[in-house]
């Protein structure tokens, strides 16, 4: 960090941090996430005040240069990092398996990280880690999209009390590449029928179009009382 920056230095790094925070930040907004442009704007503000504000009270009069490395100057920065913490948890939400929110901490924590670069007058390196982080959440989202990954389900259906659907469903769903698991009976004593539930799994990419040839083909021999999508990709 300059011993002694001035207002226009102090200025630069501002506004540098407020684009950055905005270039991200409209990303995430634009794709209707929790942190959006004034989110991330905040939180980058917030680091590059606190880097300056230790870049300010660096006490130079009477010291050699050599006796920086005693004093204890990234302690504000931290404890930002460490709010920046609580704050991205806050955004994590788990039911069962179904995760989200991994991505909106990801990238407060990231936007925190460069807003202590350029309020440290790293400007270089503050404006390199958005260029990087654009790419990664804007760039890279056209090939995550298209990564297969393993979806799970969870899959009610309406059948006779005879329990061929236990063996009948995995069965008809295979040729599709869809695996199912039984779970659980459900019969109420008081009627010819009950219910079987199903844990199903398969792999396909993100943008790839909802199970309805599964749905489909299951209706054709059950009533589908309920399909239940049971994890999700992090955002």
């Amino acid at each position: 960090m300059p011993l002694h920056p001035t207002w226009p230095d102090i200025a630069i790094r501002l506004a540098l941090t407020v684009l950055a925070g905005a270039i991200i930040g409209f990303d995430r907004g634009a794709r209707g996430h929790a942190a959006g442009l004034r989110t991330t704007i905040l939180v980058g503000l917030a680091a590059s005040l606190s880097m300056i504000q230790a870049n300010l009270l660096l006490s130079v009069e009477g010291k050699a240069s050599s006796s920086f490395v005693q004093m204890d100057l990234m302690r504000l920065p931290l404890g930002i990092l460490t709010g920046v913490g609580f704050i991205g948890g806050g955004t994590i939400l788990k039911k069962g398996d179904l995760v989200t929110g991994v991505t909106t901490a990801a990238t407060l924590w990231l936007i925190t990280v460069i807003g202590l670069c350029l309020g440290g007058g790293q400007l270089v390196l503050g404006s390199v880690g958005t260029i990087l982080g654009v790419v990664t959440l804007s760039i890279l989202k056209i090939v995550d999209v298209r990564i297969p990954r393993l979806h799970h389900a969870t899959l009610t259906v309406h059948g006779g009390t005879d329990a061929g659907a236990i063996e009948a469903i995995p069965k008809l769903i295979e040729p599709l590449h869809y695996r199912a698991h039984f779970q659980e009976f459900l019969h109420d004593g008081s009627s010819a029928n009950a219910d079987y539930v199903f844990e199903v799994s398969w792999r396909q990419p993100e943008y790839a179009q909802p199970p309805t040839d599964l749905l489909r083909l299951i209706e054709t021999h059950y009533v589908v009382k309920s399909f239940e999508l049971t994890t999700l990709n992090g955002r």
